[in-house]
């Protein structure tokens, strides 16, 4: 099972409460020297904690694709990710386009995740219309049908969609990586699932679930598999998980409780220990490990590691090198 970590992207990622790309480079290079397999940025104009009860100004982010390309240049040997690109932010030929040329900078170590969007505010503030759960739902798998199908070399390849359409299109130069990974990101329901089995490489799931949980959905992907004819082997499962490392679990229990009362607003105020425990990779380096071996035993091919109680942050680099030390010794 490869592993992955959430390296910082936003202005609440680092303790400083300010990002740069430098800030993200040296976590990219730091990832590698301890061993992760691939390290992972997301995709907003801005973030924000409003729906936890936070303020609402918008905290600053850094655009992934730029950022993925000088990632590119300074590292050897990580893989490059994004979970998961905005459907409706970009045309997908454009996302393309960016992916193969990233791709090129890298030597071929470039991941690309498409998803539908969820935070309503940044659609408004950019002029991107919100709409239904359907309508994003429609640039998404126009985007995953474009994207898998310029991937795959169709040459011209076209495409008639609600969202996104593409009459002719071509990639040239070509990615090196023949295809380059898309990964389709979200809760799994039936829809995402039917759309990942017909064009994604394979489908991500973040930050929280269980192993027991984890497994049922396997068993909705395994569906999804048959109703599209595909084998479920080729198909890759990518789960992405907050957690809090301690050499013993009480010590970790004392990070968690720290990083739960700096959350902002009030979106951990119930958390218990045992409950952010039970969907999390969390507890001592040898639970850590029970917890990866039990969603590798699920199907996991690809474990992503976001090492606080927030996304792509790293508050206490302690936590990265813990969990570097959990997952590849």
């Amino acid at each position: 099972m490869r592993t992955g970590l959430a390296i910082p992207q936003y202005g609440f990622s680092l303790p400083s409460g300010t990002i740069t790309f430098e800030d993200s480079a040296a976590w990219a290079r730091r990832a590698e020297a301890l061993g992760y397999d691939g390290v992972w940025l997301s995709d907003h104009f801005f973030y924000s904690f409003a729906r936890y009860g936070a303020g609402a100004e918008p905290i600053a982010a850094l655009e992934p694709l730029t950022t993925m390309a000088g990632i590119a240049a300074v590292t050897d040997r990580v893989r490059i990710g994004v979970l998961v690109l905005c459907a409706a932010f970009r045309h997908p030929a454009m996302v393309a386009k960016a992916a193969a040329t990233i791709d090129a900078i890298s030597g071929g170590r470039v991941e690309i995740g498409l998803g539908a969007g969820w935070l309503r505010q940044e659609f408004e503030a950019f002029g991107f219309a919100f709409g239904s759960v359907g309508e994003r739902f429609d640039a998404l798998e126009d985007a995953l049908a474009i994207t898998e199908g310029l991937f795959a070399g169709i040459d011209p390849m076209s495409h008639d969609g609600r969202a996104w359409s593409l009459h002719g299109g071509r990639l040239s130069p070509s990615p090196i990586q023949a295809p380059i990974p898309v990964w389709a990101g979200g809760k799994g329901g039936p829809r995402l699932l039917r759309a990942a089995a017909r064009w994604a490489h394979g489908w991500n799931l973040v930050w929280r679930t269980s192993p027991d949980a984890y497994r049922q959905a396997v068993a909705r992907v395994r569906d999804a598999c048959a109703e599209a004819g595909r084998d479920p082997a080729t198909f890759g499962l990518s789960v992405g998980l907050y957690g809090i490392a301690g050499r013993t679990e009480e010590e970790a229990r004392e990070i968690f409780e720290r990083a739960r009362v700096s959350f902002p607003g009030d979106g951990m105020r119930e958390e218990t220990w045992d409950s952010w425990r039970a969907d999390t990779l969390s507890g001592s380096l040898d639970q850590i490990r029970e917890r990866a071996a039990a969603l590798e035993d699920a199907g996991a091919s690809d474990l992503i590691v976001s090492p606080w109680t927030l996304p792509f942050a790293v508050i206490d680099a302690g936590q990265v090198e813990l969990f570097a030390e959990a997952l590849h010794a």
